[in-house]
């Protein structure tokens, strides 16, 4: 059976609809860095295009007679996203998607080290010659105590689950902590292309520590 991270770790992936607070361990991801509208921007589509054209050339690593030290079969994680503005600024308004930098990434097991990563990288330039796979990076990840909520509806509705996950944040005795590496984060756990907007699944997850005492 292969293995599904979002059924192994519900706790990161499957969160309620009311905020709870969680402490996410290290993980490998592979990841491309951008900025830009992710509705419009070509750079992101093709980011996306490099991400899961990586992750599924893992996952098949094991049919090219080569097979990975420590493999394992998997089912591909969700596309993950950490999002902040060009001026460095925490997202606050989302509607202003022109304005965004991100980080796409998708998750990778454990076995996936840099030998594996450019394996599948020189495999997928092979198939997809035309693919610009030099924003590619595989990234250890340790995002540490953090908040988070079970986003349902349209993107463009975040707002109002951000209010709460915030409010939640604040009562708890704990603040935001964004850095240069802790983001506003949002896991994907449906395909807007083939799920109607008000049933989308968004996992939100702002990176927390505790408040200060006076």
């Amino acid at each position: 059976m292969a293995i599904d991270f979002k059924k192994e770790r519900k706790d990161l992936y499957q969160p309620k609809t009311a905020p709870s607070v969680v402490d996410v361990p290290e993980m490998t991801f592979v990841a491309v860095d951008g900025s830009g509208n992710p509705n419009t921007s070509p750079e992101y589509k093709a980011a996306l295009e490099t991400l899961y054209g990586l992750s599924y050339g893992v996952k098949m690593s094991k049919m090219g007679g080569t097979q990975p030290e420590g493999y394992f079969d998997f089912v591909v994680p969700p596309l993950e996203g950490l999002w902040w503005f060009k001026d460095g600024g925490v997202v606050t308004d989302i509607l202003d998607k022109d304005s965004f930098c991100w980080t796409a990434m998708i998750r990778q097991p454990d076995f996936v080290n840099g030998g594996v990563f450019e394996s599948a990288r020189l495999a997928l330039a092979k198939k997809k010659p035309d693919l610009d796979l030099s924003k590619a990076r595989l990234m250890s990840f340790t995002e540490g105590l953090c908040a988070q909520i079970m986003h349902i509806g349209a993107y463009d509705d975040e707002p109002g689950t951000i209010a709460v996950l915030e409010k939640f944040i604040a009562e708890s005795g704990y603040v935001p902590d964004f850095t240069g590496t802790r983001r506003h984060h949002e896991i994907y756990l449906g395909d807007p292309r083939k799920t109607a907007p008000e049933k989308l699944k968004t996992v939100i997850r702002y990176p927390i520590r505790e408040a200060a005492h006076e």
